[in-house]
């Protein structure tokens, strides 16, 4: 074989693996994308579902501890409307007036990370469980409350964050609001209903920088403020909508408290007592988990190391190289499911 021949066999095997390589790439960069679009969806799911329990729990403790017959669907189970009764005639508008309810409010504590009841949004067709807590962890399962706000219903301005383009996205389309679009949310105490608020321009939402906290601030009025990452895909700033609440409020709880090991200078939650803390927490209410890198490392290269491994014995001996291929094709889903998981919490999130 002269030189030049030796040259391009070289060459081509070369530029063959090259284009293998490129053509993996990007075909695990279109199956991440496929994760984070619609493989994020499913642990949401599962973790609405536990949401959806927890709530049903907290119902049947409250009639417990009160004596009062709640209406049926407060909790999840049927249809919970705003006239819905119970055998004791007492409705969901009633709820929140009656004494015991109150009572038992103004002594419950959530904890981060329990169920706190559910959003509706009928324009954009939201209906999720809402969760105690704004970090990324407790946001893949669901609208978040941020802590030292008060509670959805009741007096001030309650605020919740939640994800546009992951984890089921449920403020996907809150741009979509325009001024008088209804929001009901369902508490312990009850079903309240808000109203989109008009912005400039006569839009239902504005555009704020992510260190501005004073979305967050009480406005003498009762409101509800929903935040999410702008745009869609980017951290970069954030959308809000806010809305009034048009009834009376509820009677106040206490707020939930941090838990134990909590780091003001790397959580996402509960907003610090100074204005610099809110800052910072809130502007970083989008950044990755530094935690997860190690652990997506392992995992990928996990994978890369099997499918290898399944490569050469292929090679080896060609006649097991595709049930090798399928065998192999399940654990190393598994293990490349499991370093998806771990970048996208390791990655900024346009949320």
């Amino acid at each position: 074989m002269s030189a030049s021949t030796l040259t391009a066999v070289l060459l081509a095997k070369i530029l063959g693996g090259i284009g293998r390589a490129l053509i993996s790439a990007g075909v695990l960069v279109l199956l991440f994308a496929a994760y984070q679009l619609w493989g994020t969806g499913l642990r949401t799911d599962r973790a609405q579902d536990k949401l959806r329990d927890a709530f049903g729990a907290q119902v049947s403790e409250l009639q417990k501890v009160t004596g009062v017959t709640l209406p049926p669907g407060l909790g999840g189970g049927g249809d919970s409307g705003a006239q819905a009764a119970s055998p004791t005639g007492l409705s969901l508008a009633e709820l929140a007036k009656d004494p015991k309810v109150q009572e038992y409010a103004r002594t419950h504590k959530y904890q981060w990370g329990e169920s706190i009841g559910k959003i509706v949004i009928p324009k954009i067709g939201a209906d999720f469980w809402m969760i105690e807590g704004v970090e990324l962890s407790l946001l893949s399962e669901g609208p978040g409350h941020f802590p030292t706000t008060p509670l959805p219903g009741q007096p001030g301005n309650a605020a919740l964050a939640g994800h546009r383009t992951t984890w089921k996205a449920p403020f996907n389309r809150i741009d979509e609001l325009s001024p008088g679009d209804k929001i009901t949310v369902e508490t312990l105490q009850g079903r309240f209903t808000y109203e989109v608020m008009p912005q400039d321009g006569g839009l239902g939402y504005f555009i704020v920088n992510p260190s501005n906290v004073s979305i967050l601030e009480d406005k003498g009025d009762n409101r509800l403020t929903l935040m999410a990452c702008h745009p869609k895909y980017s951290a970069a700033q954030r959308i809000v909508v806010t809305a009034k609440l048009v009834e009376n409020p509820a009677e106040e709880s206490p707020q939930s408290e941090p838990p134990p090991g909590f780091r003001p200078d790397a959580a996402i939650g509960a907003l610090g007592a100074d204005e610099q803390a809110a800052t910072t927490q809130v502007a970083t209410l989008a950044a990755g988990d530094d935690s997860a890198r190690i652990p997506a490392i392992e995992f990928g290269a996990g994978a890369g190391a099997l499918w290898l491994l399944v490569a050469l014995l292929g090679h080896w001996k060609r006649r097991i190289k595709w049930p090798a291929y399928a065998v192999g094709l399940i654990p190393f889903g598994v293990l490349l499911w499991f370093c998806f998981e771990n970048i996208n919490r390791a990655l900024p999130a346009g949320y």
